[in-house]
């Protein structure tokens, strides 16, 4: 069972101006809720027991935040204070956090209407034996805030790779089950988790689970809008 995710908070959400400008993405309010609560009561619903949230902009605002949460999971800080490390470095600082158990990782501008357990069904769908990574996919015709071509291809047999031609039926969803010791051997500097990716890619041993609803990359102040609206109409 998996029992620790780490969600990623620490960014400036650049994008996401000006709901940002006083405050980080984490933070943002979609439907009554801030972005990380979202995913932080999904964690929780799936039965994960820690969170490690790293934090950067605004990390007092944030931390005060977290603390003032009632229910699980607990909370764990990943302090990124000094210096924002992206996706991959700040994976890297968090492992002495994160243990060598798989873990899911998680992006706070995620956000969906499920129709089935969606975190509960990854989960279940995990099988450490021939998976290194386990990506949640959202078809990209069931997906808002989104305006990409696809970022990967998924075989018959479960393995996805990235986009081979213009266009790819699945976008990564912002959550993966991850195997910290993929980890290892990267410098605790700023890059991207598509690095540690491209290594997965190669061996094969990457894999993705379709998302059970609709799926919402609430990345900038248009999505936000419709992110609410959908929300609202959904309740």
């Amino acid at each position: 069972m998996i029992k620790t995710a780490m969600v990623m908070a620490a960014g400036h959400g650049t994008r996401m101006r000006p709901l940002t400008d006083n405050t980080c993405k984490a933070l943002v309010v979609v439907d009554g809720k801030t972005l990380i609560n979202h995913m932080l009561d999904r964690l929780h619903t799936a039965g994960i027991e820690r969170a490690i949230v790293n934090v950067h902009a605004f990390a007092d605002q944030l931390e005060a935040h977290l603390k003032a949460r009632t229910g699980g999971p607990k909370i764990i800080i990943s302090n990124e204070r000094d210096a924002l490390l992206e996706t991959g470095g700040g994976v890297v600082k968090a492992l002495p956090l994160l243990g060598t158990a798989p873990v899911l990782i998680c992006n706070i501008d995620a956000v969906w209407i499920e129709f089935a357990p969606v975190l509960s069904q990854l989960m279940q769908a995990w099988d450490g034996r021939i998976m290194d990574e386990l990506f949640l996919l959202a078809p990209i015709n069931d997906t808002l805030g989104y305006a990409g071509a696809g970022d990967f291809d998924l075989a018959g047999d479960g393995k996805v790779s990235r986009r081979t031609g213009d266009e790819a039926d699945y976008v990564y969803a912002g959550v993966e089950i991850f195997k910290p010791k993929l980890a290892r051997g990267f410098p605790q500097e700023k890059f991207s988790r598509t690095k540690i990716w491209d290594t997965v890619f190669a061996k094969q041993r990457a894999y993705g689970h379709v998302l059970a609803g609709f799926w919402m990359h609430v990345g900038d102040p248009e999505a936000v809008g419709f992110a609410r609206a959908v929300l609202k109409e959904a309740r």
